[in-house]
């Protein structure tokens, strides 16, 4: 049975580290490249021995056109400019392209689709399995309890340069979707002095960083005398490994197009 090639991008990061030791313990899988910013001190050395596992036979890259030419997916936690450099070089390889990273500009989202009219891309704020799902929760509670509060509350490490997290914001974009308005109209990121009374419809966020905390997000829909709160709560990072490998194994075979999490999972019946 042949191996599905994968290449690791931004593989001295937390997440990269964890899809290469999750590739080297997976049977059907193949580490075929792990790519670095150009210069840096790491390049050449075992893509293995970085993450923490027995050495591959993989030097780590600057060359993400090689890695491309011969691979069947990318798995992309790195930064905007650069995923959306790989998901031209994925579109014209017609390869599937899995994108972990957050943090796009309205621009960079349309360069985005417009790749993935060549290409498989499957993005999403947040691979894992249950995050996909409490979004699936959120859409339903927020529809059936259409007049109750809804505030996202989201703690991240103290290394983390976005906010709010794009799993904070995938889950609002789930409740807006599921009310029919638009997050961009409804969203409060923040909160400071005299604001007056909440506004109906309205869904907060709040974001919190500090120590080394994975990640953890918490739904609350508030109501008259009575509070519905959703929770996920990250223990490893392996569990954003998990749903990338699953999301490469899927979009093998499938057609063009911009697709997530819900997809993946067959969520989403639309399609």
């Amino acid at each position: 049975m042949s191996r599905l090639r994968l290449v690791v991008a931004g593989a001295d990061g937390r997440m990269g580290r964890a899809l290469v030791r999750a590739i080297a313990e997976a049977a059907d899988l193949q580490l075929k490249a792990a790519l670095l910013i150009a210069e840096h001190p790491e390049l050449g050395k075992d893509a293995g021995t970085m993450a923490g596992t027995a050495a591959l036979g993989v030097a780590l890259s600057a060359d993400p056109l090689a890695a491309i030419a011969e691979a069947d997916a990318v798995l992309d936690f790195t930064a905007p400019g650069f995923s959306v450099e790989l998901a031209g070089l994925c579109a014209q390889a017609r390869i599937v392209h899995v994108i972990g990273t957050t943090g796009f500009s309205a621009d960079e989202e349309e360069k985005i689709r417009a790749a993935a009219r060549h290409a498989v891309i499957i993005k999403s704020g947040n691979m894992s399995l249950g995050v996909t799902v409490l979004a699936d929760l959120v859409a339903q509670a927020a529809r059936i309890l259409a007049a109750y509060d809804i505030e996202i509350v989201e703690l991240h490490h103290r290394m983390k340069a976005d906010a709010p997290s794009g799993t904070a914001l995938l889950l609002g974009e789930a409740a807006a979707q599921a009310r029919a308005v638009h997050l961009k109209e409804q969203a409060v990121f923040s909160r400071q002095g005299h604001t007056g009374a909440r506004q109906n419809g309205a869904i907060g966020f709040a974001s919190l960083r500090g120590g080394s905390v994975i990640g953890e997000h918490h739904v609350i829909l508030a109501g008259p005398s009575e509070r519905i709160e959703l929770s996920h709560v990250a223990e490893d990072r392996a569990i954003f490994a998990h749903g990338a490998l699953t999301a490469a194994r899927w979009g093998q075979g499938k057609k063009p197009g911009l697709y997530g999490m819900r997809d993946v999972l067959g969520l989403d019946q639309s399609r």
